[in-house]
């Protein structure tokens, strides 16, 4: 069966897990409490908050309540939609500002480059927001790259691990399931995938798994269409 899109996570596949945690994390830690009390009344702001509200079951939770919230969530790498959404626009301001650019790995780049001019359709299903999927390739070391990919999925769609949420971006991509590639560097996401009908590619890019599920690569050059 011929692959004709391509699904890929970015954290750990096409963007080193350092640039993550050392750069972006620290970063929107440090400033999310002054962002937070300059834009609270700021429309996509206020949808936020109301989110984290919700996420706590405190409706009526205030402003510092919720900066803590955010805080620990990140500190405990909570995968939490209005976290996502926040970090997003800290990031944003970031990248404008040219206080770090988005990094990729050159064999991730060189193969998303060659996979669009061969006529693959390029999807990202990351964690982060849509927003922040955009901002690291839009302001990557390589340059704007968004114009390489045809979609991108968040956890607004669904968790990583649960089959469902791969089920809806397939229907969401237009073609059978078995005909879309998704790369990761979590197998218990590829194991959801699978489930979906995907195909599946573990990137371990560091240690190799002692009983991979999955077909393994290191690099993006050893993926096999």
């Amino acid at each position: 069966m011929t692959i004709k899109a391509i699904l890929t996570d970015i954290e750990g596949t096409t963007t080193d897990i350092a640039f993550v945690h050392r750069v972006l994390f620290p970063y929107a830690h440090e400033r999310l409490a002054d962002y937070l009390r300059t834009h609270a009344s700021d429309s996509v702001v206020q949808d936020i908050l109301a989110q984290a509200r919700g996420e706590l079951g405190q409706p009526d939770a205030d402003l510092e309540t919720l900066i803590a919230a955010f805080r620990h969530w990140i500190e405990q790498d909570l995968k939490i939609t209005p976290l996502k959404a926040l970090q997003g626009l800290i990031w944003m301001h970031g990248y404008e500002q040219g206080d770090f650019k988005g990094h990729l790995y050159e064999d991730a780049h060189r193969l998303l480059q060659q996979w669009h001019a061969d006529g693959i359709a390029l999807h990202v299903f990351s964690s982060g927001s849509v927003k922040a999927q955009q901002l690291i390739f839009g302001y990557s070391d390589y340059g704007d790259l968004r114009p390489l990919f045809s979609g991108y999925f968040d956890t607004t769609t669904g968790p990583k691990r649960e089959a469902h949420s791969y089920q809806a971006i397939v229907e969401r991509i237009g073609c059978a399931a078995d005909e879309v590639l998704f790369l990761s560097d979590i197998e218990q996401e590829l194991d959801a995938a699978r489930s979906a009908g995907l195909r599946t590619c573990l990137v371990a890019r560091a240690e190799q798994p002692a009983a991979p599920q999955h077909a393994v690569v290191s690099r993006f050059d050893d993926i096999s269409l």
